[in-house]
């Protein structure tokens, strides 16, 4: 692996673990009340555009951090409609 591509995956890494407190605490209080529903759809099709752009161009960094935000933010998506 070259260093750009573990770069990539730092960076990647770091993006993705910075939304996953925002995620626990919205699971463990059960209230996404505060997420406004045109940001979270359009925060998702970002993030789907990009995935679909790592998976045309292969790159890893790219995939990987963008796939677990999407399911991430998903989550959160469906905590908005269970809870509301």
């Amino acid at each position: 692996m070259d260093f750009l591509t573990i770069l990539g995956l730092i960076a990647g890494t770091l993006t993705t673990l910075s939304f996953l407190p925002q995620v626990i605490k919205t699971w463990q209080s059960k209230s996404a009340k505060d997420f406004s529903f045109g940001m979270l759809i359009t925060f998702s099709l970002g993030i789907f555009l990009w995935l679909v752009y790592g998976i045309g161009k292969n790159e890893l960094p790219i995939i990987l951090p963008n796939f677990v935000t999407l399911v991430l933010n998903s989550l959160i998506i469906l905590i908005k409609f269970k809870y509301r």
